[in-house]
């Protein structure tokens, strides 16, 4: 078991510079100890046969096919718009600009 004193705590509050209270000094050693023996538990199953991953599950991308397929054309795209100028969808001016 791997113990975290209240001085590491502090010590390292005062790298990170951060100012703690004694009640978070004594919190924090108790949580990094605890964070300590679980990280060792889990060092202690790891069997040397079994890769490190980041997912229990294996992770893939689905791509599909990069194919060019013809779009709207400025007829089509305008064709639904409730106004439009020189192939450009109008709308009403905003914030007083000219």
């Amino acid at each position: 078991m791997t113990s975290i004193s209240r001085e590491d705590v502090a010590h390292l509050a005062g790298l990170a510079r951060l100012e703690l209270s004694d009640a978070e000094l004594e919190s924090f050693a108790g949580q990094l100890t605890d964070i300590l023996d679980h990280v060792q538990a889990v060092s202690d199953v790891a069997a040397d046969d079994v890769p490190a991953m980041s997912h229990p599950t294996a992770i893939s991308n689905v791509y599909r096919a990069d194919v060019v397929t013809p779009g709207l054309s400025p007829e089509q795209a305008l064709d639904q718009a409730p106004a439009s100028d020189e192939q450009r969808f109008e709308v009403p001016q905003i914030l007083g600009e000219d």
